[in-house]
């Protein structure tokens, strides 16, 4: 990670949480600590009011926040229970990018509203489920979709076949905690599903596949429902 996207990071870390550890940040962004003593002191040079207690850890001085988007009360408790839904999928590139997400909205919440949601957090449970095989790859595939990117694959296929094919991906759905990424596929020369969790390895192309007239109602009309 780039040192600018680091101290953003961090920034937004001091405004979701009333105190944190050097170690912690350390860990989080697997650096040493004494960068993590370095990145402090270049935010404070910058001007953000960073206070520091021994045995205690770092924190914002009262008054500071960023000015950007204020989420209200209740949008706030909208994505935490969203959060709780999202953490029943099989993905974890989603869980995390949901996370941390959640965190830039912990940010510019003020103290009353940051207590209220860590209650509400405690307060709400996504029933107990018998959880799919991990994934890892819906974050890479979601930016594939949007930048028409092509993407190689080792996949397992429920026949136990291994294989490797390339894709055009076109769209996503969701269903019993998996994810299925719909493509294109140049071996087949057809349309072709893949369950995200059986994808053993995944390459991103430097090539661009071009605008297919393509959506997700036609598809599940021509090839679901018949």
């Amino acid at each position: 990670m780039k040192r600018l996207h680091r101290l953003t990071a961090i920034l937004v870390k001091l405004q979701s949480k009333k105190v944190v550890q050097a170690s912690d940040l350390a860990d989080k962004f697997d650096v040493s600590v004494r960068t993590i003593y370095r990145d402090m002191l270049a935010l404070s040079d910058a001007g953000v009011p960073i206070g520091a207690e021994a045995g205690t850890g770092y924190f914002l001085v009262d008054g500071y926040s960023l000015p950007p988007i204020m989420f209200s009360e209740k949008e706030a408790n909208a994505l935490i229970t969203a959060s709780k839904i999202i953490e029943t999928n099989n993905d974890e590139s989603l869980i995390s990018d949901f996370n941390e997400a959640i965190e830039k909205v912990k940010a510019i919440l003020n103290a009353t509203q940051k207590e209220k949601l860590e209650l509400l957090e405690k307060r709400i449970v996504s029933p107990p489920y018998e959880k799919s095989p991990s994934s890892t790859y819906l974050s890479v595939i979601q930016k594939a979709i949007t930048d028409l990117r092509v993407l190689k694959i080792q996949y397992t296929a429920a026949s136990k076949e291994y294989t490797e094919r390339t894709i055009e991906p076109l769209g996503v759905y969701f269903t019993h905690t998996i994810w299925v990424v719909i493509a294109y596929c140049r071996l087949r020369k057809d349309y072709r599903e893949f369950r995200t969790d059986r994808i053993i390895n995944l390459i991103e192309t430097s090539d661009l596949f071009p605008t297919k007239l393509f959506t997700l109602e036609d598809y599940f009309k021509k090839y679901r429902e018949n």
